[in-house]
């Protein structure tokens, strides 16, 4: 187990990331969400890389902020050997899948990796059933379990393809790792 603060250096550098992006697209008149996803389009694919930095608004970033810290902290401290494979797989391939799958509109924020790593969070300690790891499944369940709602279209203004393959990608990753039964 590592500590606290290393476990925080790639959640929190994103964060930072995130923050740094969002004020500069308010001091500039640019606006950066066309660099978001826009599925099946060239311009689109910029957006696999950059959707995540991107937020419409500052109660979207803020709502972004706290997952991404918390998620990944506690990946990085409990399931460090994976730590690194799962947040760039969530990150990546879930861009991947809603370039690929999600309706034509821009696609932008942190909650396809947050759903991402939210659900390998969930299911990996039912895959991989040691006492650890089924504690953090069922806090993360007690803490967060709302979070399976948010894979429904509820709103018209929100991604919720983002999160449904984000939460996809999590599942595989937890499956994967834990069938695997890798030393974490």
């Amino acid at each position: 187990m590592q500590t606290i603060s290393s476990s925080m250096l790639v959640p929190s550098r994103l964060v930072f990331l995130m923050w740094g992006i969002f004020f500069l697209d308010q001091l500039y008149p640019i606006d950066l969400a066309m660099f978001g996803i826009l599925p099946r389009t060239i311009r689109g694919l910029i957006g696999i890389v950059t959707a995540p930095l991107l937020h419409g608004s500052v109660a979207h970033l803020v709502s972004n902020t706290m997952p991404v810290l918390i998620f990944g902290t506690i990946l990085y401290m409990f399931y460090r050997r994976v730590a690194n494979r799962v947040f760039l797989q969530c990150y990546f391939f879930t861009g991947i899948l809603v370039w690929l799958l999600a309706r034509t509109s821009i696609h932008i924020g942190a909650s396809g990796l947050i759903y991402g790593l939210a659900f390998f969070l969930i299911f990996f300690g039912l895959f991989q059933r040691d006492f650890k790891s089924l504690l953090i499944s069922i806090i993360m369940l007690i803490a967060y379990g709302g979070i399976f709602y948010g894979v429904l279209p509820t709103q018209s203004y929100v991604s919720w393809e983002s999160h449904l393959l984000g939460g996809v990608v999590g599942f595989f990753n937890a499956l994967n790792s834990g069938t695997k039964r890798l030393p974490v």
